[in-house]
């Protein structure tokens, strides 16, 4: 008799991609090794439950927990195939996905799942990092804030004082972009003391030092740069006024302009181009202590002293800018005209001229008499 072929068709879109990388990596089973569940639990472990949303959020954009049972239900012979499990669609149901997250929550068990997750990659990609890079940033919305939650008021560089914030610390390794560790802390916790907590979780999940850490102004303190390098690696980064005091930097600055210091000059060579002068600069070795873990800890830092060309062009013409509006208004004080009122006496026109060098910024450089 006549034998039956049942073809069934289906999408796969970037699903097998996406699923054979978390297998590479060994997600599954470094999250069935680090957050175990209870005896009740049935059906697919929490890795491949994990796994599965993870396919969906990147596949669909879209991390809503209540889309992922209906998105499985329609790929249910893809998803068995590749992942070579019994799929179900209750397996990534409403209330699975939210005990996984539950599980998730502990920061203890989640530390440990990164360092592992980290060793694991690095063997996988034969990687030697060199360089790893931390940045902060910030997210906002309007959320209930509670006293032990995370979104809280704070100090905001986004002019919304109105709305509460969660402060999010990335470490990713230079030059591949690879997240190494990812820490969020409540909005209004300051950003100075966060840099050590986020270079010791890096240190935990590389095993390694001598690395070169990158960051900005907040990763300057004297504190996580003294923890920095007790720790055997190194630092690169500006330092605030708070750091280096503009008395110090004049005192840097000084044999420059005496003309007694050799600068030296840093030039790009573009493409099919002339080189061009982008910088110029020394540097200087100051000896710095402070205090590791209660212990005084002594270092020779090595401070480079730029001149950037393009910022300097960009100060001028902000400074000539400033100059020419200064300048026209304190023209304008002493004009008359329909709607213009003059001032009454020569004090009066004083405080209006300094209130407009103030405003502009221009003290000592615009005269007026």
């Amino acid at each position: 008799m006549a034998e039956t072929l049942t073809i069934v068709s289906a999408r796969v879109d970037d699903m097998p991609v996406l699923l054979a990388q978390l297998d590479r990596l060994g997600v599954h089973p470094l999250l069935d090794a680090h957050f175990p569940t209870h005896g009740n639990w049935v059906g697919l472990s929490l890795g491949w439950v994990s796994g599965l949303w993870l396919t969906h959020i990147l596949s669909e954009g879209d991390h809503r927990l209540n889309h992922v049972a209906p998105w499985a239900k329609q790929r249910l012979q893809t998803l068995r195939e590749c992942t070579r499990q019994p799929v179900h669609p209750v397996d990534v149901g409403d209330d699975r996905l939210a005990s996984v997250l539950e599980a998730l929550s502990d920061a203890m068990r989640w530390n440990a799942f990164e360092g592992a997750l980290n060793q694991h990659t690095r063997r996988v990609y034969d990687l030697q990092p060199a360089c790893v890079r931390l940045d902060r940033t910030t997210a906002n919305g309007h959320w209930s804030v509670t006293a032990d939650g995370r979104l809280q008021f704070g100090h905001r560089k986004d002019h919304r004082p109105d709305l509460p914030q969660v402060k999010i610390m990335m470490s990713a390794l230079d030059p591949l972009g690879m997240p190494v560790a990812t820490d969020l802390v409540p909005g209004q916790r300051a950003d100075d003391p966060w840099s050590i907590p986020a270079i010791a979780r890096v240190r935990e999940g590389l095993g390694r030092r001598g690395l070169l850490y990158v960051g900005d102004g907040q990763m300057g303190a004297l504190e996580t740069r003294a923890y920095i390098h007790a720790g055997g690696d190194d630092d690169l980064g500006p330092l605030s006024e708070r750091q280096l005091p503009p008395a110090i930097l004049a005192d840097y600055l000084a044999p420059v302009w005496a003309e007694e210091q050799i600068l030296t000059v840093i030039h790009r060579a573009p493409s099919g181009g002339p080189s061009q002068l982008i910088a110029a600069g020394c540097e200087r070795l100051e000896p710095v202590t402070a205090a590791v873990a209660g212990q005084p800890y002594s270092w020779r830092e090595r401070r480079l002293v730029i001149r950037s060309c393009q910022l300097a062009q960009a100060a001028e013409r902000g400074l000539r800018g400033r100059l020419a509006k200064a300048q026209a208004e304190i023209t304008a004080l002493n004009t008359c005209g329909r709607g213009r009122r003059r001032c009454a006496d020569a004090s009066a026109l004083r405080a209006a001229v300094a209130t407009l060098l103030t405003r502009y910024r221009v003290h000592g450089l615009l005269h007026v008499r």
